[in-house]
């Protein structure tokens, strides 16, 4: 993160801040490896607040100058015009992902606008705020396929599929994770958006000791497998998405869908399309989602995979 890589940072946000989006953006995605020197680098647009997230320690100087390129930022004409009034450096590669506002009182929770829905999130207290910003043509996706249909909602998280499945129309969602404070979050979430809760369940259990319950609630017309990479003590990506594929074909209804998802930069799209030809060969393979343009990346293999299978024939 050198002086020049800087330069492009601060040109590629006063542009973005010009015009800013209406609804909740990354504004740039150092990620994807297409700027030299920024690869370890995020920023997003959450409506007000402006969240920059580093995810690997730089060395002092490198923070200092990072620090004061971004008050400089505060100053101009670009920052003023677009209305935020906070900004946030959220330090990732920190075990706490410890979160310095350098514009702002501290903000722990805030509400943001994705696709006309609401989701709440939290800011400055937890490594993820509660909504993966990459995902949204995934929740477009499920939004527009979900009416009439029981959902599945696996390693829900805070059930931003599950709020874009009843805007939807799905008939019932049932929503599992571990985390019961993540359920909890995604009940905020569907209540933000005047959501039924009679439509929606919630299972906080670990799904490899709750396939019973899972399929006593089933058959599902659609089921979304999103998994972390890792989650220690419980789910290990490389070993355990093919459990789940293998049991797919007992819990999806005749002529289901299933949109199975992955976030691991190191292993492209065969990994899921090979572990549903040996899992769950019943299923073919209908088209990978493209990702938003926001999210660009040197190796379309390492960005978000998220895939469409139904099951029948062709």
């Amino acid at each position: 993160m050198n002086a020049d890589a800087l330069s492009t940072l601060h040109a590629h946000l006063s542009t973005a801040l010009q015009a800013p989006p209406a609804e909740t953006r990354r504004l740039f995605h150092g990620r994807g490896r297409c700027w030299p020197g920024l690869e370890q680098l995020t920023v997003d647009w959450l409506q007000g607040v402006v969240l920059v997230s580093l995810f690997k320690e730089p060395s002092q100087e490198q923070l200092q100058a990072l620090v004061a390129s971004l008050h400089t930022l505060t100053q101009q004409a670009p920052w003023q015009a677009s209305g935020a009034h906070h900004l946030a450096l959220q330090h990732r590669y920190l075990p706490q992902s410890t979160t310095e506002w350098l514009l702002g009182e501290p903000l722990e929770q805030w509400t943001l606008t994705e696709g006309g829905l609401r989701y709440l999130l939290d800011l400055g207290v937890k490594q993820n705020s509660g909504l993966f910003l990459d995902m949204r043509y995934g929740r477009d996706w499920v939004k527009a396929n979900a009416r009439d249909r029981r959902v599945l909602n696996l390693f829900a998280y805070t059930c931003g599929f599950s709020v874009a499945a009843i805007e939807g129309g799905a008939r019932h969602v049932v929503n599992l994770d571990m985390s019961r404070a993540a359920l909890s979050r995604g009940r905020d979430n569907h209540r933000l958006n005047g959501h039924d809760l009679a439509r929606v369940s919630f299972l906080g259990h670990d799904l490899f000791k709750s396939w019973g319950k899972v399929k006593h609630t089933g058959p599902y017309d659609l089921i979304i497998i999103d998994p972390p990479s890792f989650q220690k003590g419980s789910f290990l990506l490389t070993k355990d998405y093919a459990r789940v594929i293998r049991r797919l074909p007992e819990l999806l209804a005749e002529g289901g869908t299933v949109l199975a998802c992955m976030n691991d930069p190191s292993l492209g799209a065969d990994f899921i399309i090979d572990g549903v030809t040996q899992g769950a060969p019943g299923l073919r393979f209908v088209q990978r989602l493209d990702n938003p343009p926001e999210f660009p990346d040197i190796d379309p293999r390492s960005g978000l995979k998220a895939l469409v299978f139904v099951a029948g024939a062709q």
